[in-house]
């Protein structure tokens, strides 16, 4: 009996599921300029910034993975 009720109900159309479009509890909680704010930069994430040095150590870490991969690949 249960099993024909969820085939009725299936056909009937009443588990109708998630609405077609979301909304966003902070775009409407928020305005624009708050949003904005909220946009995360890469160079000042959590706070920090990325300085000459963290720049050259990100570099130097390149450089060393190319050097490798150059080595290896060709002696």
């Amino acid at each position: 009996a249960d099993y024909n009720q969820l085939g009725f109900n299936l056909r009937s159309n009443i588990f109708q599921g998630g609405p077609l479009e979301s909304r966003s509890l902070m775009k409407d909680s928020y305005t624009p300029d708050i949003i904005q704010k909220a946009i995360r930069d890469p160079k000042n994430w959590h706070g920090r910034r990325t300085d000459e040095l963290g720049k050259w150590h990100q570099k130097n870490a390149l450089n060393l993975k190319l050097q490798k991969a150059l080595e290896d690949k060709y002696g």
